[in-house]
Protein backbone atom coordinates (compact mmCIF):
# COMPACT_ATOMS: atom_id res chain seq x y z
CA UNK A 1 0.00 0.00 0.00
CA UNK A 2 0.96 3.62 -1.57
CA UNK A 3 0.98 6.57 1.36
CA UNK A 4 1.08 10.42 0.09
CA UNK A 5 3.76 12.23 2.28
CA UNK A 6 2.58 15.26 4.14
CA UNK A 7 5.01 17.81 5.00
CA UNK A 8 3.71 19.48 8.15
CA UNK A 9 7.22 21.47 8.47
CA UNK A 10 9.26 23.68 6.60
CA UNK A 11 11.67 21.85 3.72
CA UNK A 12 15.22 24.11 4.44
CA UNK A 13 17.27 23.70 1.14
CA UNK A 14 21.07 23.21 1.70
CA UNK A 15 21.24 26.68 0.54
CA UNK A 16 18.97 28.01 3.24
CA UNK A 17 20.76 26.52 6.09
CA UNK A 18 24.10 27.76 5.04
CA UNK A 19 22.51 30.94 4.62
CA UNK A 20 21.43 31.19 8.02
CA UNK A 21 24.28 29.49 9.03
CA UNK A 22 26.90 32.17 7.78
CA UNK A 23 24.28 35.00 9.08
CA UNK A 24 24.94 33.72 12.77
CA UNK A 25 28.46 33.86 12.23
CA UNK A 26 28.24 37.06 11.27
CA UNK A 27 25.92 37.66 14.30
CA UNK A 28 28.36 36.12 16.76
CA UNK A 29 30.84 38.87 15.40
CA UNK A 30 28.88 41.29 15.06
CA UNK A 31 31.24 44.19 17.18
CA UNK A 32 34.04 42.49 16.20
CA UNK A 33 34.12 44.09 12.06
CA UNK A 34 34.08 41.21 9.19
CA UNK A 35 34.98 38.05 9.28
CA UNK A 36 36.91 36.50 6.42
CA UNK A 37 34.96 34.01 4.05
CA UNK A 38 37.45 31.45 4.65
CA UNK A 39 36.65 31.39 8.28
CA UNK A 40 32.93 31.38 8.05
CA UNK A 41 33.56 28.48 5.38
CA UNK A 42 35.97 26.44 7.71
CA UNK A 43 33.82 27.21 11.13
CA UNK A 44 30.62 26.35 9.25
CA UNK A 45 32.26 23.52 6.83
CA UNK A 46 30.35 25.15 3.84
CA UNK A 47 31.92 24.92 0.39
CA UNK A 48 33.91 28.44 -0.21
CA UNK A 49 32.59 28.69 -3.86
CA UNK A 50 29.05 27.81 -2.96
CA UNK A 51 29.37 30.50 0.36
CA UNK A 52 30.73 32.85 -1.99
CA UNK A 53 27.57 32.67 -3.96
CA UNK A 54 25.43 32.81 -0.76
CA UNK A 55 26.92 36.01 0.48
CA UNK A 56 27.05 37.27 -2.55
CA UNK A 57 22.93 37.06 -2.82
CA UNK A 58 22.94 38.10 0.81
CA UNK A 59 24.65 41.40 0.36
CA UNK A 60 22.13 42.14 -2.88
CA UNK A 61 19.49 41.38 -0.48
CA UNK A 62 20.76 43.66 1.54
CA UNK A 63 21.37 41.53 4.78
CA UNK A 64 25.34 41.87 4.62
CA UNK A 65 28.42 44.38 3.23
CA UNK A 66 31.50 43.35 2.12
CA UNK A 67 34.76 44.60 2.06
CA UNK A 68 37.76 44.01 -0.34
CA UNK A 69 41.39 43.71 0.20
CA UNK A 70 43.71 42.15 2.68
CA UNK A 71 41.47 42.86 5.53
CA UNK A 72 38.22 42.59 3.40
CA UNK A 73 35.51 40.22 4.48
CA UNK A 74 31.88 40.25 5.53
CA UNK A 75 29.98 41.68 8.83
CA UNK A 76 26.55 41.85 9.00
CA UNK A 77 24.57 45.20 6.72
CA UNK A 78 22.07 45.60 10.49
CA UNK A 79 22.00 44.61 13.96
CA UNK A 80 21.36 40.98 14.12
CA UNK A 81 18.61 41.87 16.31
CA UNK A 82 16.84 43.59 13.27
CA UNK A 83 17.07 40.70 10.74
CA UNK A 84 14.15 38.16 11.24
CA UNK A 85 14.78 34.37 9.79
CA UNK A 86 11.65 34.92 7.68
CA UNK A 87 12.80 38.18 5.76
CA UNK A 88 16.10 35.93 4.98
CA UNK A 89 14.56 32.81 4.19
CA UNK A 90 12.01 34.93 1.63
CA UNK A 91 15.06 36.35 0.05
CA UNK A 92 16.95 33.14 -0.36
CA UNK A 93 14.14 30.40 -0.76
CA UNK A 94 11.25 32.62 -2.24
CA UNK A 95 8.03 31.54 -0.33
CA UNK A 96 8.40 30.16 3.15
CA UNK A 97 6.01 27.47 2.68
CA UNK A 98 4.44 26.41 -0.76
CA UNK A 99 0.41 25.23 -0.15
CA UNK A 100 0.31 22.79 -2.99
CA UNK A 101 -2.17 23.93 -6.01
CA UNK A 102 -5.91 22.55 -5.06
CA UNK A 103 -6.17 19.28 -7.29
CA UNK A 104 -8.62 19.77 -10.93
CA UNK A 105 -11.24 17.33 -11.01
CA UNK A 106 -10.12 14.65 -13.84
CA UNK A 107 -13.69 13.19 -14.91
CA UNK A 108 -13.03 10.24 -12.40
CA UNK A 109 -14.58 9.44 -9.19
CA UNK A 110 -11.99 10.53 -7.11
CA UNK A 111 -10.59 8.64 -4.01
CA UNK A 112 -11.10 11.70 -1.73
CA UNK A 113 -14.02 14.21 -1.85
CA UNK A 114 -13.37 17.93 -2.70
CA UNK A 115 -14.46 18.63 0.49
CA UNK A 116 -11.80 16.54 2.63
CA UNK A 117 -9.35 17.64 0.00
CA UNK A 118 -10.16 21.47 0.87
CA UNK A 119 -10.35 20.93 4.53
CA UNK A 120 -6.67 19.37 4.06
CA UNK A 121 -5.90 22.40 2.42
CA UNK A 122 -7.12 24.75 4.76
CA UNK A 123 -5.64 23.10 7.56
CA UNK A 124 -2.13 23.18 5.76
CA UNK A 125 -2.56 26.87 5.18
CA UNK A 126 -2.90 27.26 9.00
CA UNK A 127 0.17 25.63 9.49
CA UNK A 128 1.70 27.84 7.23
CA UNK A 129 0.64 31.21 8.90
CA UNK A 130 1.98 29.66 12.04
CA UNK A 131 5.40 28.49 10.99
CA UNK A 132 5.32 32.24 9.48
CA UNK A 133 4.61 33.84 12.55
CA UNK A 134 7.65 31.95 14.65
CA UNK A 135 10.19 32.64 11.84
CA UNK A 136 8.70 36.78 11.81
CA UNK A 137 9.91 36.37 15.41
CA UNK A 138 13.16 34.78 15.46
CA UNK A 139 15.90 36.73 14.73
CA UNK A 140 19.77 36.13 13.80
CA UNK A 141 20.53 37.71 17.37
CA UNK A 142 18.49 34.70 18.64
CA UNK A 143 20.41 31.95 16.40
CA UNK A 144 23.13 33.08 18.09
CA UNK A 145 22.09 33.01 21.65
CA UNK A 146 21.32 29.69 20.74
CA UNK A 147 23.95 28.49 19.59
CA UNK A 148 26.13 29.99 22.67
CA UNK A 149 23.81 28.17 24.93
CA UNK A 150 24.04 25.00 22.71
CA UNK A 151 28.07 25.35 23.01
CA UNK A 152 27.64 25.72 27.15
CA UNK A 153 28.29 29.48 26.80
CA UNK A 154 27.19 32.94 28.57
CA UNK A 155 26.55 35.72 26.68
CA UNK A 156 28.91 38.12 26.74
CA UNK A 157 27.14 41.10 27.59
CA UNK A 158 26.07 39.79 30.81
CA UNK A 159 29.98 38.70 31.62
CA UNK A 160 30.68 41.29 33.74
CA UNK A 161 32.87 41.58 37.41
CA UNK A 162 31.94 43.89 40.53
Amino acid sequence: MKFATLYLAMKLSLRGDYALRALTVLGEHYDRGVVRIQAIAEAQNIPKRFLEQILNDLRAGGFVESRRGVDGGYRLARPPEEITLAAVLRDIEGALVPVPPAAGRTGRRSHRPDEVQAAIRGVMKEVRAALEQVLEKITIADLCERARQLRGETATAADYVI
